[in-house]
Order: C-alpha cells, then structure tokens, then sequence
C-alpha cells in the first residue's frame, strides 16, 4: 500500500487535507502580511480567495480558537463572531471537512 501525497489540485477538488499549510496560497510569502490590522485586513484576505485550503485552514484557527492574524479568510473578529453565532460545533474540521466533500457553499453561517 502506497500513500500519494495530497496535491492542491485534489484539495480544490474537495479532498480534506490534513497537512494543509504548504498547499495554501500564502505558502512562501511573507507571514506577517497576514497579521495586519485595520483596513490592511482586507487586502489579506484576498490572498485566502481561491486557496485550494481555505476551509481547512479555517477549521484549524476556529478548532483552535487561534486569536490573531487572517486565517481561512476571516478575521480574528470575523471567527470570534462566528464562534459565538454557532455555539454547538464542537469540531469545525468536522463540519467543514464534511461541507467540502458536499461541495457545500455557506455551510457555516
């Protein structure tokens, strides 16, 4: 038995990929342009539009209550908002990884 590595072609394509980060948009750039704030926020969000990992890297700062920087797409204040609207998700890896198999869009609002 074999294990094929997980490309980002077949993340876009709704594989869940649990070793996420080097697939991401923002692989090899600047990390810190991710911890902004203010009106520089949204331009680091555009780098999230499109990431082939987006939802599991939104899993991973939401499951881990990771307070600074743009993850998934979200602000900090973004995740804390969505975190008190949906109390009863105890695992967003679940519910999102179960979101991208679907090709779901929305599923977390």
């Amino acid at each position: 038995m074999s294990i094929t590595p997980v490309t980002a072609a077949a993340a876009a394509e709704g594989q869940w990929v649990t070793e996420w980060a080097p697939l991401g948009k923002c692989a090899g750039s600047d990390p810190d342009a991710l911890f902004v704030q203010g009106k520089a926020q949204r331009a680091a969000k555009i780098v999230c539009k499109g990431c082939p990992v987006v939802a599991e890297c939104l899993a991973d700062a939401l499951d881990n209550r990771t307070e600074f920087g743009v993850w998934g797409g979200m602000t900090e204040r973004e995740r804390r908002a969505l975190l008190r609207r949906r109390p009863d998700v105890r695992s967003w890896t679940a519910l999102l990884s179960t979101a991208k198999a679907r090709g779901s869009e929305g599923a977390i609002a």
